[in-house]
């Protein structure tokens, strides 16, 4: 009996015959992923503590400023300045304090708040940050956000409650100056693309946008 194939059926039907017919692409999941602090956060050399223990991140998100600009029956609109928003990084504190106390050396590190004394410049304090998309299988990422320049901005310690098995959490808040979007060194457990590559702004980008 010959095999019968229905699942290059699904999906939204196409008038391009060439691409037709192809079915679902497999999606980006959303609970693979790696989030790597870079940079000396809370002045130590290395954060593998708090990479293991992330449990939810926010993609990079951007908003752009309109310019208004009066004309003489009407008015058109340019781009303006554009801002980086926050985003939120959600971490599992641990039973030998590893995330509370680097967490907390770097919210030291912003404000000494013993001495009452801050930094003198602002690399004194800012760390980067990578949200890596991983695709299951492989170390490497298939998509990475780099974030530069960035502080906390606010850190909730989270709550105790006698009514639930969840585990402690802390929520940081992050502020950067600038972020950008790269492919990843792993093209989808080796396998090469047959798509054409993206428009490129820069080696590997997405895309660069300047802070």
């Amino acid at each position: 009996m010959a095999t019968i194939t229905t699942k290059n059926k699904f999906g939204v039907p196409l008038e391009d015959s060439a691409v037709s017919g192809t079915g679902i692409i497999m999606p980006k999941l959303k609970y693979r992923f790696r989030v790597n602090f870079i940079g000396s956060f809370g002045g130590a050399s290395r954060s593998v503590e708090l990479t293991q223990n992330v449990q939810s991140v926010q993609r990079p998100s951007i908003t752009v400023d309109e310019v208004e600009v009066h004309s003489y029956n009407s008015k058109v609109y340019l781009q303006g300045k554009h801002t980086w928003n926050t985003i939120d990084v959600t971490i599992r504190d641990d039973i030998q304090n590893s995330v509370a106390k680097l967490v907390g050396k770097q919210v030291q590190r912003q404000v000494n708040h013993y001495q009452q004394t801050a930094p003198a410049a602002a690399n004194d304090f800012k760390f980067d940050l990578q949200v890596e998309v991983l695709d299951g299988i492989n170390t490497g990422s298939t998509e990475t956000w780099y974030c530069e320049g960035c502080f906390l901005q606010n850190v909730q310690y989270g709550d105790s409650d006698y009514s639930t098995n969840e585990p402690q959490l802390i929520t940081l808040t992050i502020r950067f100056d600038n972020a950008l979007h790269l492919a990843g060194e792993n093209d989808v457990n080796g396998r090469a693309s047959t798509e054409a590559p993206m428009p490129e702004t820069g080696p590997g980008l997405f895309n660069n946008i300047s802070a």
